[in-house]
């Protein structure tokens, strides 16, 4: 089985290109017949898949249908999509994913954020079920390098993403007011990933009153989850109705748009919700959706500083070679790593296949050898003796399938053994692994199932759970409301 990858990103084509050959990406993976992941950012529209042999014809088939699988999705002809993408076999996938988890492809270099849309892309492949283990293992080893890449580097330290590098343009823009963070109000559009990082970002710059608008209603359950960690910082995040968005518009100083809904705000709206010839301070408009949440002519509007995705590409820091040169050696390490495993497996395999037909040589022999003789010492004397032989002839070709697959060469042994003996190695898929649990917050249980846990932890000895656990040592006997039911019940 080989591992190929398509890829469409920043650094080949234009974000509205990109943009729109990620329209519908969510669907791709699930409408083709072999196992797929794919990865959709802001920056890149990037599809790993696995052929279901190393022939040239099973690859380009597979290519095919991803690409056609593209076309239907976003609407593009079969040619654009085609000349969109670029194919990348094996190796150079496990590159450049590896890379591209690391940060190291990004916009913004050394950006966090990627890390987590790599570790979000097999999740939701895994519970569509469109992903193999082969898949899995890829993407989880390209999270754990840009893990080490993180702790092993001073890329892990800069705290850089698309978020901060655009509002660092926002504040440069505002340089006039050198607290214009901390007198701002700021309205945020959309619950999203980008949208979690921007309400983050803007209350560690100290942004006091920040209004959250959902199209879909969300505002309030992301403001569950996210809101916690922005009042340690002080500030005040409060979900917005329909009803309140024009108020919001017409007193803020900054607003972010990140939901990338099917529908653009215009300049017009712009113009008469934000109050433009009311104002004594520009608007700044923040636009991190590749399918923009505000029109392109929303830039022409006297009074507003529209900053957007190609803003951040363009305005993104370099990075200093020593660090970059220290990031692309632990990504080469754990790709060297992660292919010699890979062909080690593959070897496996052939050593499999060769000790399989041996066994079965020697048992059909030995059955003839107790058919002419019958179950006797001798007779076992015979087969002890000759597979005492056979494990000393198989000793060598073992050896030396490990040593070629260290040095990439297993397709040599494998087709030697072809040549040879008549061999067919047939590869094992590893078994497709299932999503992780997800975990749940303390407060998320609802008062049933903590009077159903307070209820069981009655029956509990007070010398524990079993023999393996001890009293006090699950996180849910330390939820405030259950030790409260406990002591009720």
């Amino acid at each position: 089985m080989v591992l190929f990858s398509l890829v469409a990103s920043h650094s080949d084509l234009d974000l509205e290109t990109v943009g729109t050959l990620s329209s519908g990406a969510a669907s791709v993976a699930g409408s083709v017949d072999l196992p797929a992941v794919t990865l959709a950012t802001c920056n890149r529209l990037e599809i790993y898949a696995e052929a279901p042999s190393d022939s040239p014809e099973d690859v380009a088939a597979g290519q095919q249908k991803l690409l056609h699988a593209v076309a239907e999705a976003s609407g593009l002809d079969s040619e654009t999509v085609a000349a969109s993408f670029k194919t990348l076999i094996e190796d150079d996938a496990v590159n450049h994913l590896f890379t591209v988890g690391a940060g190291l492809d990004s916009a913004v270099i050394g950006e966090r954020e990627i890390a987590g849309q790599v570790r979000r892309s097999l999740a939701q492949a895994q519970s569509a079920g469109t992903v193999s283990g082969n898949l899995t293992k890829l993407f989880e080893s390209a999270t754990r390098t840009a893990k080490d890449v993180g702790a092993k580097t001073v890329l892990g330290t800069r705290g850089r993403s698309i978020v901060s590098v655009a509002l660092d343009i926002a504040g440069d823009m505002r340089s006039e007011r050198p607290d214009f963070y901390r007198e701002a109000k700021a309205v945020l559009i959309g619950t999203g990933a980008y949208a979690g990082t921007s309400l983050a970002q803007l209350a560690e710059r100290g942004v006091g009153d920040i209004g959250v608008f959902s199209g879909s209603g969300r505002a309030a359950e992301f403001l569950h989850e996210r809101g916690p960690s922005a009042a340690q910082y002080g500030s005040r995040a409060r979900a917005l109705e329909m009803h309140e968005l024009s108020q919001a518009f017409a007193e803020a100083d900054l607003i972010i748009g990140c939901s990338g809904g099917s529908r653009q705000i215009t300049a017009a709206e712009v113009q008469s919700l934000g109050r433009l010839d009311e104002r004594a301070q520009p608007l700044t408009i923040v636009d991190l959706a590749l399918s923009h949440d505000f029109d392109p002519e929303v830039a022409e509007l006297d009074g507003v500083e529209l900053i957007t995705l190609e803003s951040v590409k363009v305005a993104a820091p370099d990075e200093a070679s020593a660090s970059l040169e220290q990031a692309h050696a632990v990504v080469g390490d754990s790709v060297q790593q992660f292919l010699t495993e890979r062909r080690e497996r593959t070897a496996d395999d052939a050593i499999v296949a060769l000790r399989k037909h041996t066994q079965q040589l020697l048992d059909s022999e030995m059955d003839k050898v107790r058919k002419q003789h019958g179950c006797t010492a001798a007779g076992d004397e015979v087969e002890f003796a000759v597979r005492r032989i056979v494990r000393k002839l198989l000793h060598t070709p073992t050896v030396r399938a490990r040593e070629l697959a260290a040095e990439g060469r297993t397709d040599e042994y494998v087709s030697a053994l072809q040549a040879l003996y008549g061999i067919e190695v047939s590869p094992r898929e590893d078994s497709v692994r299932e999503a992780p649990a997800m975990r749940r917050r303390a407060e998320e249980f609802s008062a049933a199932e903590l009077a159903q846990m307070a209820a069981y932890q009655q029956q509990i000895p007070d010398g524990g759970f079993c023999r393996h656990h001890s009293a006090g040592e699950f996180a849910a006997e330390r939820i405030p409301a259950l030790q409260q039911l406990r002591k009720s019940a």
